[in-house]
């Protein structure tokens, strides 16, 4: 795929920071796993663009506000930049399970967002990141190749094993990274 975008697209939690069955509510429990950030700080070093598509339920069922997300938002593209990289865009999704829009995961709204937002006529080539099998049958509608890790829910969803078929599978976002960046 001569024409690939440079591009990664990458889950939030579970890739970049721990995650939590109880949902990450606060700035205090958005906590990263420090060799995530810098993977996306090398990627970008290098010429990758990183965008993230989250899905945040905890909005629609009231744990937490779009300020808040806005704050734990802000704090990762601090982190991120200090280390010398650059976040191109996050898209999030507000909506609970039920609310029957086109952008919660798998569903392909957020990596539409994303592709409109940076301008590129197809996500086809690019990657992308998650730790659950919904994260990648999103970026699979768009034509984008799969990595699965093995943080957040990553090893539970190896463990079911189906739909995984065309993924590739690392430990952790810095063991893709480190692979991708191998490649060049």
């Amino acid at each position: 795929m001569p024409n690939a975008p440079r591009l990664v697209i990458l889950d939030r939690d579970g890739v970049i920071n721990r995650d939590s069955d109880a949902y990450i509510k606060t700035l205090d429990e958005w906590i990263p796993y420090p060799s995530s950030i810098e993977a996306i700080a090398r990627l970008s070093r290098a010429g990758w663009q990183v965008a993230i598509a989250t899905n945040q339920s905890g909005i629609a069922r009231g744990y937490y506000d779009e300020t808040t997300l806005a704050t734990m938002h802000a704090e990762l593209e601090r982190l991120v930049a200090a280390a010398g990289g650059e976040i191109a865009h996050i898209a999030y999704c507000p909506h609970g399970p039920d609310d029957g829009c086109n952008c919660r995961k798998p569903r392909p709204g957020l990596l539409e967002e994303i592709r409109t937002r940076l301008g590129l006529d197809s996500l086809e080539g690019s990657w992308i990141v998650g730790d659950s099998l919904r994260d990648l049958q999103a970026g699979e509608s768009m034509g984008c190749r799969s990595v699965l890790v093995r943080t957040g829910k990553g090893s539970r969803t190896e463990a079911n094993g189906s739909g995984l078929e065309n993924a590739q599978i690392f430990n952790d976002l810095a063991a893709f990274a480190d692979w991708l960046l191998s490649q060049a």
